[in-house]
């Protein structure tokens, strides 16, 4: 996936650290954009699909977030904070995109996505394909519970539980990412997860 360069041990390779990609991304370097899309996109997308709620509009908004990257990029100061930065750009997209969907309502089936009535999307964001017919009807089955019940909370609760246990940012970065105090991003996930069990405890 990403570049690897030769360590001091003969023969030894090791992944190139996320700092010299930046850097050689910052100088315009396309194989190093690539290796950053390679290295977040599946992660940023997964997030994407669980804050809009449909596969077509994570995609594009994917794509815009790269966009964003590398329009920005070059003013980008690394200090181990990238993961941060990027997820703080698709949450600004997810937000904007959201409140447009609002103020132009769609029907969106709570068991699936728009156009798959049948509510097989996974949301398993390391697999973000459909989940295949000959899967167990007990896991479709949970997909649609959890998909429900995390429609049912509000977007900031939504947010940094997905943010926290989807897309696997600490919540150092959870705050950075909302652009909130630590302290405000810790007491949304706690009384998210709270919520979002007492739903699942009281479906059918």
């Amino acid at each position: 996936m990403g570049t690897v360069i030769q360590s001091e041990v003969v023969g030894e390779l090791k992944p190139e650290p996320l700092a010299a990609i930046i850097e050689r991304a910052q100088r315009f370097d396309p194989g190093a954009f690539d290796e950053l899309v390679d290295m977040f996109g599946q992660r940023v997308f997964g997030f994407l699909h669980r804050m809009v709620g449909n596969r077509e509009d994570a995609e594009d908004l994917l794509q815009e977030v790269f966009l964003r990257v590398v329009r920005t990029l070059p003013r980008y100061t690394h200090q181990g904070r990238f993961e941060g930065w990027i997820f703080r750009i698709a949450a600004n997209l997810a937000r904007d995109r959201i409140r447009r969907a609002r103020r132009s309502p769609t029907i969106i089936s709570m068991s699936g996505e728009q156009g798959d009535p049948d509510g097989r999307a996974n949301w398993d964001c390391a697999d973000p394909s459909h989940i295949s017919p000959d899967q167990p009807a007990i896991q479709r089955e949970q997909v649609d519970h959890m998909q429900a019940a995390l429609g049912q909370l509000s977007a900031a609760e939504r947010e940094v539980i997905t943010l926290r246990h989807y897309s696997a940012l600490s919540f150092a970065e959870i705050a950075e990412a909302m652009e909130t105090p630590l302290g405000t991003a810790l007491a949304r996930a706690h009384r998210g997860l709270a919520k979002l069990r007492r739903i699942m405890e009281s479906a059918p």
